[in-house]
């Protein structure tokens, strides 16, 4: 029995970085043994066990074979003449097939070490194209490394796009696209990996509304970058710096889905992309089964990003409108979250990365003041049902009117 720490432990620690999950491959061992041991199994299609007393994984050697279609499609062999390079071989890229014994020597039979020092994501062997879900792996991996200077090897990608071309990626369940899709929305440079996606063909597959916007032209006098995919990678940009939030993330992401929709006889104009996009948002949201309140503030962005834009043409009773439909007097943050995508938005263009941006101030401004009307004021006041609501409309426009004559403009 030989056990050997592997995978993601050993590149990171080969990289220098933090080590966050250790796991464990066991060469040699039955499940018997692991029990006796007094480990707690815990895999149900393969040998996995908890260590008694870390609670790491340690799994068995293990080889697979390909039996059905999508990435639970696999039939594993874990018996304990299984080696450690047969185990390490069923792995993804070369820089995730290495393996540290007890004395810290690594084992790499497939030179990860090497493509480690050549910053290059590279399949381990043929059977990368079993498993559909490598390709949103590789593009996860591509975004996490690219400030390293990491890069698909070529022949890596032409299998990514034999996955998708073949059809098998259509195989994998929503939960684990949207999971790969969360944690890299999360990380850095989170465009890259739409960026791999795009280029894999995976984007088109589980992501069209997306896929379609590249080639879809804005008005050059806004949008210097002129391309709606381009813009869109370049407010998914902004939005990472601006918050770690996967909600802002989201939302920048598929703000602009309704451009898809345009006639080219509009080009490059396109007018009601806010409000037919939220169809495409709902489809989309529920192909990946993204969470409500991701798709909550997708929505919200979708309909309103321009309300914003115009904040200081609008009218305090379209401000108001807003405020009623975004509903920020129960969910505040919801809708400071919502001006910083906006934000994200209007600094997503060529030339306007470093611009001031008071819109979001302003609107914010303005809510703060419609905020304060004291509502159990007005119910004291002995009004009943819909008189409420009125009154309280009145006041609170009120106070968005005040807030729009006083508001120092000149600052802007």
């Amino acid at each position: 029995m030989q056990v050997y720490l592997v995978g993601g432990a050993v590149r990171d620690k080969l990289l220098g970085l933090n080590i966050k999950d250790r796991d464990w491959v066991v060469v040699g061992a039955s499940p018997e043994q692991m029990l006796n041991l007094g480990y707690q199994q815990v895999g149900a299609d393969f040998p996995v066990f908890l260590h008694p007393k870390s609670k790491e994984e340690y799994a068995l050697a293990r080889t697979e074979r390909k039996t059905a279609q999508g990435y639970n499609g696999f039939e594993c062999y874990a018996a304990q003449d299984v080696t450690l390079e047969q185990d390490l071989l069923r792995r993804d890229l070369t820089i995730n097939a290495m393996a540290m014994d007890e004395n810290s020597n690594i084992v790499d039979p497939y030179n990860g070490q090497q493509d480690l020092a050549n910053k290059l994501l590279r399949h381990v062997s043929p059977a990368f194209v079993e498993d559909p879900l490598r390709v949103f792996r590789v593009a996860r991996f591509a975004a996490r490394y690219a400030s390293l200077g990491f890069t698909i090897a070529a022949q890596t990608m032409a299998l990514m796009q034999e996955i998708c071309r073949s059809g098998e990626i259509s195989h994998l369940s929503a939960e684990r696209v949207w999971q790969e899709t969360a944690r890299s929305l999360s990380a850095e440079n989170a465009d890259i990996y739409i960026s791999v996606l795009r280029e894999s063909g995976a984007l088109d597959i589980w992501f069209p509304e997306l896929a379609i916007l590249w080639g879809i032209p804005n008005p050059a006098k806004w949008h210097p970058e002129i391309d709606t995919g381009i813009h869109t990678l370049m407010v998914l940009q902004q939005a990472q710096k601006l918050s770690p939030k996967l909600t802002v993330r989201f939302a920048a992401l598929v703000h602009d889905v309704g451009k898809g929709l345009t006639s080219q006889e509009h080009w490059p104009s396109h007018p009601g992309h806010e409000k037919s996009g939220l169809a495409e948002i709902m489809t989309l949201c529920d192909r990946i089964k993204v969470p409500n309140d991701c798709r909550e503030l997708a929505l919200i962005m979708s309909e309103f990003h321009s309300h914003v834009h115009k904040a200081f043409e609008l009218k305090p009773s379209t401000l108001l409108k807003m405020f009623n439909q975004c509903d920020p007097w129960r969910k505040p943050q919801r809708f400071k979250d919502f001006l910083t995508a906006c934000e994200a938005d209007a600094r997503g263009r060529t030339g306007f990365e470093d611009r001031d941006y008071p819109n979001a101030d302003y609107i914010w401004q303005a809510y703060l003041a419609a905020a304060k009307v004291d509502v159990k004021a007005i119910v004291a006041s002995g009004l009943v049902g819909q008189a409420i609501k009125q009154r309280l409309n009145e006041y609170r426009l009120d106070a968005i009117k005040h807030l729009k004559k006083t508001y120092p403009f000149e600052k802007m």
